[in-house]
Parts: structure tokens; C-alpha cells; sequence
């Protein structure tokens, strides 16, 4: 599923392995943020 915010677009996935979040953007997949909870995943990435 994709998501938009402030025309930024992101896809979220579960490592099960770390047990985080992580917020990836569609437009770059090397631009990836990690976090506890999906929020924090994705103030992560708006913050890179």
C-alpha cells in the first residue's frame, strides 16, 4: 500500500527480524527510516 504526505510518497514494511517499522519511499528505495511504531518510521523519513 502506498501512502502520501507533503507529496512525499512511502510504503510501510515489517522486519520481523528487528522488530521495527520501516517507511520507505516509492520514488527512491534507498531512502529507507526505521522505527518502534509506524508513526516514528515515518516522521523518520520526512526528517531525512
Amino acid at each position: 500500500m502506498t501512502f502520501t504526505t507533503l507529496e512525499l510518497q512511502y510504503r510501510i514494511a515489517f522486519d520481523s527480524e528487528s522488530n521495527r517499522f520501516l517507511a520507505i519511499e516509492v520514488n527512491n528505495e534507498e531512502n529507507v527510516a526505521y522505527g518502534i511504531t509506524i508513526e516514528q518510521a515515518i516522521v523518520a523519513l520526512t526528517e531525512k
